[in-house]
């Protein structure tokens, strides 16, 4: 499974995740939000999901040694590391499933500053998954958390040094695969998606940050579970939407003030894991299969109601990725295989510039820091790709233990999850200079 957000696959997959924008609208959006540079990544794959870091102090190629520090995770999770100041936010869930950890570390060395258990019985899942892969998104003065059964959707706020603030129980999760979706937050709204199986009542719902009080729910139309966590995006005229993927409902679009649905793309035939990413006008979504089938669609925003027939721009079914969310960074697209075949595509219309394999096998999403792609493969190999129309494999990273995670920035450095351990590198230590891996 990747890594927060995660997936539900029949044959091989699960978690995932998600994400967007040009890369100059995600530092707008960061600074419209007021987030300082340790604040970039409060939430899955950081700045409204783009996946985009700036950072001057990361490295291309490392050893062991260049760590600046290395730490045993108890549990296992694949929910994404998030940061706010010094302090590191992460999911934990032990091999039997009796309990969840809401985990604090110090940026500085790792430490464990704090841990908050949660009662939850074992329950079917896919073996790729895990019982810790919804990412916690933090702010200023709390971190909030989805803790997730088939007989419970809790969401729950704690302050940053561990206090309780509120818990809400939202009702039933029906899935053969378990959770994945994370929540986010816009402006006083914590919003949280449950797209469900079968019987499930899917719906997504907004609480209020400080009370945890609903402020509004939309019912959704019930056909698979989705593990796709939503981004914002603001429009031309400077309104403000709430982009969703689900099979059910397509590519979507919500009003975060009312629930209520602006438009929607049903373009999908299959289930989604990656998170939706933003293009200009353009969103980005995938969908498919354990068994294959998969396949990107770009869809044009706006209109009313349905708007699939007017509104899809383009598709791209050769290796689009299932579970890994796509980059985008300036004018490009980069489409990260779960095999290994990473994809550079014109983000306006669709062209491939480059198709390439890397090798390994994905669950965890792409992010780029300056003009590098990191991902990490199954086996815990960390693929580091220029972000260029020139196709460069730079550096091949081992981490030594297998990971389902996605890289997360904050501070200049980068943090690496494994199955069982979390890494921090990059900083104040000098950065590797650039290889050619051939």
């Amino acid at each position: 499974m990747i890594s927060p957000s995660i997936q539900e696959p029949f044959s091989r997959i699960p978690v995932i995740r998600t994400v967007f924008l040009l890369s100059c609208v995600g530092i707008l959006f960061a600074s419209s939000y007021g987030l300082s540079d340790a604040q970039e990544w409060t939430r899955f794959r950081g700045p409204n999901g783009t996946g985009l870091s700036d950072a001057k102090t990361i490295p291309t190629a490392w050893s062991e040694g260049d760590y600046n520090w290395k730490v045993k995770l108890p549990g296992v999770g694949h929910c994404q590391p998030v940061l706010f100041g010094n302090k590191i936010f992460l999911m934990s869930g032990d091999g039997e499933g009796a309990s969840r950890l809401l985990l604090c570390l110090r940026t500085e060395d790792g430490d464990t500053v704090w841990t908050k258990s949660f009662t939850a019985e074992k329950h079917d899942k896919h073996g790729l998954n895990s019982y810790a892969s919804s990412t916690p998104v933090v702010d200023a003065e709390k971190v909030y958390v989805a803790v997730v059964t088939p007989e419970s959707q809790r969401l729950l706020a704690f302050s940053h040094d561990g206090e309780e603030k509120w818990q809400r129980e939202l009702g039933p999760f029906i899935s053969r695969h378990g959770c994945g979706a994370s929540p986010i937050l816009f402006e006083d709204k914590l919003v949280f998606p449950s797209e469900q199986h079968g019987e499930g009542k899917s719906f997504l719902i907004a609480l209020d940050k400080n009370s945890g009080k609903p402020v509004w729910r939309a019912e959704r139309r019930t056909e698979s579970v989705s593990y796709s966590t939503p981004c914002v995006f603001t429009d031309s005229d400077g309104r403000t939407q709430l982009i969703f993927n689900s099979l059910a409902h397509g590519i979507s679009s919500i009003d975060p003030r009312t629930g209520e649905s602006n438009w929607q793309a049903a373009v999908f035939d299959k289930r989604t894991c990656s998170s939706p990413v933003l293009a200009g006008d353009l969103v980005f979504g995938t969908c498919g299969s354990g068994g294959g089938g998969n396949f990107l669609v770009a869809v044009r925003t706006g209109g009313k109601g349905e708007v699939s027939e007017t509104h899809l721009a383009y598709k791209i079914k050769r290796a689009s990725p299932y579970v890994p969310t796509p980059v985008v960074k300036g004018e490009r697209v980069y489409l990260w295989g779960d095999k290994g075949i990473v994809s550079c595509v014109v983000a306006s219309t669709g062209k491939v510039v480059w198709r390439e394999r890397v090798g390994g096998s994905y669950f965890g999403s792409p992010i780029c820091v300056e003009d590098r792609l990191y991902c990490i493969s199954d086996r815990g190999e960390v693929v580091v790709v220029r972000a260029a129309d020139e196709f460069k494999i730079l550096a091949k990273n081992e981490l030594g233990e297998g990971s389902h995670n996605t890289p997360a920035v904050a501070g200049g450095r980068m943090y690496l999850r494994t199955f069982s351990h979390l890494i921090s590198i990059g900083g104040t230590k000098p950065a590797t200079g650039e290889t050619d891996v051939k």
